[in-house]
């Protein structure tokens, strides 16, 4: 739909917001950033109202000016990662731990109900949600800023590239060009295979067995709920850990203290996620991880806890206590 700058409202801009964060968290990296980078654009939406001619559709005018924001924000900026590829796999031994990483250095997750469309087609849906997963928007950080908003306005999006070219000022060639290197790089570094997000009946009892095992910190039920080669990771801590027995062997060790948990469920990244609770011990349970587990099959491949609960539970909706 085409607006003039008549008619023009608030609600015109606020109905793209989840769109937008979706783009600018897969540009950016971070749910924290594409959130400011939403209000940015909305923000420079609305001061621009009275200079929107209407020649284009109100949601290009906004993609244009998320896509200024957020090469704004990449500029001369180290790419974030995940700890993955920081250093090889560590032993389950909490000296390997290292030192605190700040925010800046890690993929961080997305709450589902932030970016992903609340209806529509399902098999759109559920490209979506595979173009969020932590390891994809990883890639995505490998590319050049403007590399980044080719590929996903071309390939995530599926833009035109005559439309794209209009949107980055450049010619359908450069688009073109941009787009065949992005895809190399993409190539080089996406080490994961492709899964399908959804999750399927047997997955469900999956996690269900999951929550129960942790929960009553079974971890020897727990393990073989893993993949043989599953991986866990916790930022902003750099150190992981790769194979279902050295991972179970950290949760009986260093990791003992979560035994007593809670989990309470949410979704990440395309992917079942659970705010995890620990004992307080002056009653209830306390915030502890938000944790992201990636799905191969009938086994959970990935477990990732991400620490940084001030920010991280109140972004997905979550209390910041338990009562006992």
């Amino acid at each position: 739909m085409t607006l003039s700058p008549d008619t023009l409202e608030l609600a015109d801009l606020e109905k793209h917001r989840r769109e937008l964060t979706a783009y600018c968290y897969r540009m950016l990296g971070s749910g924290f950033e594409a959130e400011d980078a939403v209000q940015e654009t909305m923000l420079r939406a609305w001061r621009a109202a009275q200079g929107f001619e209407g020649r284009s559709s109100v949601r290009s005018w906004l993609y244009r000016i998320a896509t200024n924001v957020c090469l704004d924000a990449l500029r001369g900026r180290q790419r974030r990662a995940r700890p993955m590829e920081l250093g090889p796999s560590s032993p389950p031994e909490e000296q390997f731990l290292g030192p605190l990483l700040p925010e800046h250095s890690w993929v961080s997750p997305v709450a589902d109900g932030r970016v992903l469309p609340e209806d529509g087609d399902p098999a759109e849906i559920e490209r979506a949600r595979e173009s969020i997963r932590l390891a994809f928007v990883n890639a995505l950080q490998h590319l050049p800023a403007r590399q980044r908003a080719v590929l996903i306005l071309c390939e995530v999006l599926r833009w035109q590239a005559t439309e794209t070219a209009e949107l980055l000022d450049t010619s359908v060639a450069a688009v073109n060009s941009a787009l065949q290197r992005a895809r190399a790089t993409l190539a080089t570094v996406q080490s994961e295979p492709p899964h399908r997000a959804s999750v399927d009946p047997d997955q469900r009892e999956l996690l269900a067995r999951y929550v129960d095992a942790f929960e009553r910190y079974d971890v020897s039920s727990l393990v073989t709920l893993l993949q043989e080669d599953a991986v866990q990771s916790m930022p902003p801590y750099a150190m992981w850990i790769r194979g279902a027995a050295d991972i179970g062997h950290w949760l009986l060790g260093p990791g003992a203290g979560c035994r007593g948990s809670r989990l309470l469920p949410t979704a990440a990244n395309g992917c079942p996620a659970f705010g995890q609770y620990r004992v307080d011990p002056e009653g209830g349970h306390k915030p502890w991880a938000l944790q992201v587990l990636e799905l191969s099959g009938d086994r959970i491949s990935g477990f990732h806890a991400f620490l940084d609960t001030e920010h991280l539970f109140p972004a997905f909706g979550l209390p910041t206590h338990l009562p006992a």
